[in-house]
């Protein structure tokens, strides 16, 4: 049996197809909530996403079947090129919901703030599978100046949302990464004391808004409150079982849910109404059935960086996950970050597909890191 056939044969399928399921039910429900909109930009956001989907399968099998050692090679390039497009974007960024955080370039509209997610955790994960011997105080001090450059130029956007990305990421690399409980604790209670002083320093009038709106969702709801008040809505009226694929009447159809956004950040919102409380558990289930998975892989590492690799995406996707789950069910603010494989957001699904590709390359390879 030639390397390449053993490699293509020990690919984690169940990785494998629970991705594809969950990135097929995303195509589905984007159709189902745009198919009504008369514009031809809507209508084809489920080809777009189709699309985008296929090339992130690519991504996912070429990154599988390729050791993933080699991204001691590749780490730093990756998060130099994200660094210049969260630069490129300050200056030829295009504005959405308040935040220049998209960049087109010639044909590609991407956010750089999800590539330097992606290159940082592969740093985070260089460095610290190194470096393990020197002083956590220094691991600590080299780590926050890993996160802090993309973080910094990720909230200059101003994209809270994928600025909060990283601290759970971080936290989850440091505390797998060996960092002693006690400096975690200490980072902890910092943080939750700077919160205060950040919101009403640093955070523009309109995300302050989105605060209040959720501390009090009933203080403005023709206007801040409006979003997150319909989504409750939507999700409560879908009962048991929904309202049908492509239903008629809906909140969505009606037009309550934000037309610009029911499709990626309130996606779970139109599964809600439309698929009920039993789609919204099947798909709870699914991310839950793929996050175990990537903690199994995690397990079965064959050396402290795969360990890392396969924690920092694990932890990456399921933030997502709760941010964007949290949102529309009223627990978290509105933040505007988009669900892993079901959202419409195009390059992302790229990204998170390449990420998992990662996660089965550290399972092909696992026995090869112990040789």
């Amino acid at each position: 049996m030639t390397p390449f056939l053993r490699k293509l044969l020990g690919l984690n399928w169940l990785l494998l197809a629970n991705m594809l399921a969950l990135a097929v039910f995303g195509v589905i429900a984007i159709y189902s909530a745009t198919y009504m909109r008369e514009d031809t930009i809507a209508s084809e956001f489920w080809r777009q996403q189709a699309n985008w989907v296929m090339v992130g399968l690519f991504a996912f099998m070429v990154t599988s079947l390729v050791d993933y050692h080699w991204i001691r090679l590749g780490a730093l390039p990756l998060y130099a090129a994200g660094i210049f497009f969260l630069v490129l974007t300050k200056f030829m960024g295009t504005k959405v919901y308040g935040a220049k955080s998209w960049l087109h370039l010639g044909p590609i509209n991407f956010q750089p703030a999800q590539l330097a997610v992606i290159a940082g955790i592969m740093v985070l994960a260089l460095f610290l599978s190194q470096f393990r011997q020197i002083h956590p105080m220094f691991r600590l001090l080299l780590c926050g100046i890993i996160v802090g450059a993309p973080c910094l130029l990720i909230l200059m956007q101003p994209d809270l949302g994928e600025a909060i990305i990283w601290a759970p990421v971080l936290m989850a690399l440091l505390f797998v990464g060996g960092l002693p409980i006690r400096y975690l604790i200490c980072i902890v209670l910092i943080v939750l004391t700077f919160i205060p002083i950040a919101i009403n320093l640093g955070l523009k009038p309109y995300q302050k808004d989105r605060i209040t709106a959720f501390l009090d969702p009933n203080i403005d709801k023709q206007g801040a409150a409006w979003a997150i008040n319909q989504s409750l809505i939507a999700i409560g009226s879908g009962g048991w079982s929904g309202k049908g694929f492509k239903a008629p009447n809906t909140q969505i159809e009606l037009g309550f849910l934000p037309a610009t956004a029911v499709h990626n950040d309130y996606i779970f919102s139109a599964i809600g109404e439309q698929w009920g409380f039993v789609g919204g558990m099947f798909l709870i289930g699914a991310f839950a059935l793929l996050l175990l998975t990537c903690l199994f892989v995690a397990f079965f590492a064959g050396d402290q960086f795969g360990l890392l690799l396969v924690i920092g995406i694990t932890s990456l996707i399921f933030t997502h996950i709760f941010q964007n789950m949290g949102m529309t069910i009223g627990i978290l603010p509105i933040t505007g970050v988009p669900l892993p494989l079901v959202s419409y957001s195009g390059s992302f699904v790229l990204m998170i597909m390449f990420g998992l590709g990662i996660v089965n390359s550290v399972w092909v390879h696992r026995k090869m890191a112990t040789e």
